[in-house]
């Protein structure tokens, strides 16, 4: 069995962000879902990324029974009134057994999108961070060009943090050696497969599958065979056999190991 950790299933159905799906549009998922099951991807994660989106992750994971959900307020929709909308996700969290939340997530830190504004960021991410540990959950964190200053905000929280992955791991190996042995683990999507991505195999060779978890960040980044089209949850296996050859394991090894982790992890 391979677990999707991180999926956007409510963005394979609809166009616009921040809208919220329709039951037409959570029925439409079904196909998927079942595709990705038949492909021995049987558990989703839907990840949260504001307000709207994060109602969205729980109501598909109400609606599916290998759904789960995260919520939470990206760095990139951390607006001014980002802390009005992240009291609006607390009492989802409080009731997370019945809204089948098993994380916090996607929070982080982007200064790759300009304008940014860092301290709300931070604020935001804190925030989340302490919302993680109050409800004993994992965070589901996304971090580009704020590496440095992403470990900075953590490293206080680290003793506490029930655990944590990197979202679509692309930063160096020294942050790499930095999260690993603080406990977290280490996101990767299709990119692992992409014909200039040698740095990040490279990175990969060296980090041990005990802290590696797969993720497709569908419908974004598809595997290079799907390039240009949208990612699907059912695509795990094809970039997991790229971890599978790098490792010089099989690819039931892989399997096991990363399902493992991610019961650790999240628990399912």
């Amino acid at each position: 069995m391979f677990v999707d950790t991180h999926c956007h299933l409510n963005m394979l159905v609809k166009k616009e962000f921040d809208t919220l799906l329709t039951h037409d549009q959570i029925e439409a998922l079904s196909p998927i879902i079942q595709e990705a099951y038949a492909a021995g991807v049987e558990k989703i994660i839907n990840i949260g990324t504001s307000l709207p989106e994060s109602m969205n992750s729980v109501a598909i994971a109400k609606r599916y029974a290998t759904v789960f959900a995260t919520v939470g307020i990206h760095p990139c929709d951390a607006t001014e009134s980002w802390y009005k909308d992240f009291q609006a996700l607390v009492p989802l969290v409080k009731n997370k057994t019945e809204n089948k939340i098993i994380g916090i997530g996607e929070v982080g830190l982007d200064f790759y999108h300009k304008p940014f504004f860092r301290q709300r960021q931070e604020d935001a991410f804190k925030a989340h961070i302490e919302l993680a540990l109050e409800h004993q959950l994992p965070l589901s964190i996304h971090v580009r060009d704020a590496g440095d200053e992403l470990l900075e905000v953590i490293e206080p929280y680290v003793k506490d943090i029930k655990g944590a992955v990197i979202h679509c791991f692309s930063q160096n190996q020294s942050f790499a050696n930095t999260v690993i042995e603080w406990g977290f683990y280490v996101g990767i999507d299709a990119p692992i497969a992409y014909p200039k991505n040698e740095s990040l195999r490279d990175i990969v060779r060296n980090i041990p599958l005990s802290h590696i978890i797969f993720e497709t960040d569908a419908p974004f980044l598809p595997p290079q065979e799907y390039r240009g089209k949208q990612n699907r949850p059912a695509y795990i296996p094809l970039f997991a056999q790229t971890v599978a050859d790098l490792k010089q394991v099989s690819l039931d090894i892989v399997q096991d190991l990363t399902t493992t982790n991610v019961k650790k992890l999240f628990g399912i």
